[in-house]
């Protein structure tokens, strides 16, 4: 008895659904971006911890890494030093420059803020299935044809 199979692979279809899985992941990091900002749980002074300084890098996507960045120095005090004061409450300061100038400050803050603000979407946390729920959902619409 001869047997003999013939296997052609789609190598169009691989490269969409590589693609595809590049996207999702973009897309996941941006969702938890996103999630992790309405969910106030960032120390917030001035708004550039969470703001501006917190981004997405997609640099490495390409290789299937996505990152999460707050690009200030002290995000990694503030992260692991829970007993700071992390302005959930409003608050004023009045500032006075040697110049002579006098500056109002004043913030609404952030009402869950705390140290270790992501621990709530790692594993073991109250959205630990958030991201990967996230990556599924986007990939199946991205790779659809």
């Amino acid at each position: 008895m001869r047997c003999s199979s013939r296997i052609t692979i789609d190598q169009r279809r691989i490269c969409q659904l590589s693609r595809a899985a590049i996207i999702s992941a973009e897309e996941t990091a941006e969702a938890l971006h996103t999630d992790i900002v309405q969910a106030e749980v960032v120390p917030r002074r001035d708004g550039t911890l969470q703001g501006e300084s917190f981004f997405v890098d997609t640099s490495q996507s390409g290789i299937g890494k996505v990152s999460l960045v707050h690009a200030e120095p002290y995000a990694r005090r503030l992260y692991f030093h829970p007993e700071y004061k992390f302005h959930k409450e409003p608050w004023e300061e009045t500032i006075e420059h040697s110049d002579g100038r006098v500056e109002h400050l004043t913030h609404d803050g952030n009402a869950n803020a705390k140290g270790k603000w992501l621990e709530d979407w790692l594993p073991g946390g109250k959205k630990e299935n958030f991201a990967p729920d996230t990556f599924k959902r986007l990939y199946r619409r991205n790779s659809e044809l």
